[in-house]
């Protein structure tokens, strides 16, 4: 750790370089930097470095390095364990990097590594285009495509990472350099799954697939027909088409128009039928769910990019999640499945959730460290809540619901899904082999593992 009078020497010179912003404890704007997604996590970095342009990325990893300060990168905020944070080190902030450039003609679109889901989606959405992206406007596009990416179009348009064309990093030594299929490709590969283990994603060039139409069918049960709901939802996904996506969940009626005023605060058995299509071939897709006896419906043409907003939590809310992925959903699976949905914290924001994968997941490149493309069903306790007294109901319950589907599951995890669960866990969700190359990558780009702060990848 530097000397106090370096440090003050060292600050005063990046808030002098810097385009953007720089916070310290004591600075107006601090505690509003400091914020994330998860009311859970209160940190108290030493610098907030809130970078315009990819100059200023590297300047403020320069600046931790001299400083010998652990440096933590955050871009949408979203991680369920706060990695874009840290306790007295830097945070080398994105937020203000958030430009979105499409180019229709090519099929692609360059993201910059602070932009989130909204920020791409109402970019894209003129051009009737689209790629996959997280299931919440706010999520952060760099730390959701380097983490594999799976969302409502992922069943036809493949995983976020299926369609990364190149990736512009900053890396420890605070060098610029590019990432693609012919431009250092092993880092490139790594990319694919690695997260932010190899440097500050300052842009990633994506590519856009044809998005002239997009409809949903959302439909409410009451919980005594949960089990009847999933059964019809998964021979809807099994027998249909790609274009058919969404999820099966149970959740606590919202308070919402649509929701009889009698089911709010209640159990409730929803359905989400997403469809990257025309409204009349989603009513045909939907038709045995919609011949269910149901609470409420809405079916309809809606933009992508609204959809993508449909389930953003509030700020605020405390968060504990984790997944596990299947081999798949027989009826002893769903029975287990819906009888986990009688002991979920109600009424709080917690949603107990089943997403389907299979299509283009599944035929993607295999040789990704993704090894959870191959399993066709995943569970998802989401837990979250606002009342720090819930605590003990809900993390209970999100581990609950874990070991209850373990009969089921393959052992492969998707990352951006979990918080902070172990080195093993993080093995699952790369695969074995996958982590012992990805960790001699470690080596080449981050040897003093610099960008520890996420699902960690040591340097072997």
């Amino acid at each position: 750790m530097a000397s106090r009078s370096k440090a003050g020497t060292a600050l005063a010179a990046l808030r002098e370089d810097l385009a953007g912003d720089v916070f310290a404890p004591g600075d107006a704007g601090y505690d509003e930097a400091r914020t994330v997604f998860n009311a859970m996590i209160d940190r108290r970095p030493a610098v907030i470095a809130q970078c315009a342009h990819a100059d200023d990325v590297v300047r403020a990893v320069r600046f931790g390095r001299e400083l010998d300060l652990n440096i933590a990168v955050r871009g949408g905020g979203h991680s369920v364990a706060g990695m874009g944070l840290n306790d007295n080190g830097l945070v080398v902030d994105l937020r203000r990097m958030h430009g979105v450039t499409v180019h229709p003609g090519a099929g692609a679109v360059r993201v910059e590594g602070g932009a989130t889901m909204s920020h791409l989606d109402r970019a894209t959405q003129p051009f009737g285009l689209a790629t996959t992206g997280g299931r919440a406007s706010t999520t952060g596009v760099g730390g959701f495509v380097l983490g594999g990416g799976s969302g409502w179009l992922d069943r036809c348009f493949g995983l976020a990472v299926d369609n990364l064309l190149g990736v512009e990093l900053v890396t420890a030594d605070g060098e610029r350099v590019r990432a693609g299929a012919d431009e250092n490709p092993d880092l490139f590969w790594a990319l694919h799954g690695g997260g932010g283990n190899f440097g500050v994603a300052t842009a990633l060039t994506l590519r856009l697939h044809e998005l002239p139409e997009f409809a949903i069918a959302l439909l409410l049960y009451r919980p005594e027909l949960g089990r009847e709901a999933v059964r019809a939802y998964r021979e809807v996904i099994e027998s249909g088409p790609l274009e058919a996506g969404g999820a099966v969940l149970y959740l606590t009626g919202p308070p919402q128009e649509f929701v009889p005023p009698h089911l709010v605060g209640t159990l409730l058995c929803a359905v989400l039928v997403t469809y990257a299509g025309a409204e009349e071939d989603l009513r045909e897709v939907a038709e045995p769910l919609l011949g269910l006896p149901h609470e409420a419906e809405v079916v309809g043409a809606m933009p992508y990019a609204d959809v993508q907003c449909m389930i953003d939590d509030p700020p605020g809310m405390r968060n504990h999640w984790s997944a596990e992925y299947l081999t798949g959903a027989p009826d002893d699976f769903v029975d287990v499945f819906c009888a986990l949905a009688d002991t979920m914290p109600v009424p709080t924001g917690t949603q107990h959730v089943l997403f389907p994968l299979g299509g283009a997941v599944a035929d993607g490149p295999a040789e990704y460290p993704v090894p959870y493309r191959d399993s066709p069903w995943a569970v998802h306790p989401f837990g979250i809540w606002e009342d720090p007294a819930d605590d003990r109901r809900c993390v209970p319950w999100v581990r609950a619901v874990r070991e209850r589907v373990r009969p089921w599951t393959t052992g492969a995890v998707y990352l951006n899904f979990i918080g902070d669960e172990g080195t093993d866990r993080v093995r699952a969700g790369l695969g074995a082999q996958n982590a012992a190359r990805l960790g001699l990558l470690k080596r080449r780009w981050d040897p003093d593992n610099v960008f520890r702060f996420n699902h960690n990848i040591r340097p072997t």
